[in-house]
């Protein structure tokens, strides 16, 4: 969608027709009330202006506002020479945004010009996002396991010098190779996907996660001490045992099925210098959840309790 906001109300209405005889979506206003009512109600791809003000330092304020995803919006400015450096200025304001400018008497030709190479310039970075998105995120939407090892020794430096707790939680799902003899794989992905969307949805926004491969999955919580992380681990446990109920629909599968669906959660705090290692605290990390697998599963354990006669599961 272009949005063509002609606040002077003198040259956008060509530029309008020729978009319009070509069946390119295009909406017209003519002052920066409609204009601010365009930006609610649609999403466009670019917004030409041709402003009222000085420079179009109100109106830009305003497209910056009302954007809720400026870097999805780019701007051709109009100008004259007169208010050319105050354009310019303007333009190098908007955070995110590409932007052009073009001479109010410049010819309609070079309005679609430029209107092409702004719209191919935000496809080509949409593009450059996606592949590096993916480079990062799986097709369940968490972190590949090549950033954990980075994220990890990252957070774990960074802890170590400003002396703040981090924690560490490994998780895997309980007998799941069960699933995929039971049904076939592609139930088992869905399975997956839906696990990863529990996990994210049981985060807090400071919180890494992690598929580690197959149905182990790993969580890095920022500033995070073992109470706190004991919290954490029970969302993460209920929100995991709540897939079950989703998981199989009917018409993936046929018919309705009620599949339980939990994890064993191992973690382990990382809290003035000890463990002395990442490598140690991931080790404890995974001890604790193997007590959590030979205890039944769908339960977490701090690794400390594993060294104490009564224990302190979190159940």
């Amino acid at each position: 969608m272009i949005l063509l906001a002609d606040h002077r109300g003198a040259g956008l209405e060509r530029i309008h027709k020729v978009l319009v005889d070509a069946g390119r979506p295009t909406l017209f206003t003519q002052n920066l009330r409609e204009t601010r009512e365009a930006l609610e109600k649609s999403d466009p791809e670019l917004v030409v202006l041709d402003p009222l003000s000085e420079g179009g330092q109100v109106e830009v304020e305003q497209i910056e506002r009302y954007c809720l995803d400026t870097e999805g919006t780019s701007l051709l400015l109009v100008t004259d020479p007169a208010h050319l450096d105050g354009s310019v200025e303007v333009g190098r304001r908007v955070e995110g945004a590409v932007w052009d400018l073009i001479h109010r008497e410049a010819p309609v030709d070079e309005y679609l010009l430029r209107i092409d190479r702004l719209l191919h310039q935000v496809a080509y970075r949409d593009e450059v996002e996606e592949l590096r998105y993916r480079a990062s995120y799986d097709w369940t939407g968490l972190l590949r396991k090549e950033a954990f090892e980075e994220r990890l020794e990252e957070l774990f430096s960074a802890a170590g010098r400003h002396d703040f707790d981090i924690t560490l939680a490994i998780l895997d799902l309980d007998r799941f190779g069960r699933v995929n003899k039971t049904f076939d794989h592609t139930v088992g992905d869905l399975v997956i996907s839906r696990v990863g969307d529990a996990i994210r949805n049981a985060l807090r926004t400071e919180d890494l996660a992690f598929r580690l491969g197959g149905d182990e999955f790993g969580v890095i919580l920022p500033f995070t001490g073992p109470l706190e992380a004991a919290y954490v681990c029970v969302r993460l446990r209920d929100a995991i045992w709540s897939v079950g109920e989703l998981a199989l629909s009917g018409a993936l599968t046929g018919r309705s099925i009620t599949l339980p669906v939990s994890a064993s959660i191992g973690f382990q705090t990382f809290s003035k210098g000890y463990p002395a290692t990442r490598e140690e605290l991931r080790d404890h990390a995974e001890q604790a959840l193997r007590s959590a697998k030979r205890a039944g599963g769908n339960r977490a354990v701090f690794h400390p309790s594993l060294n104490t006669e009564r224990g302190d599961e979190t159940s």
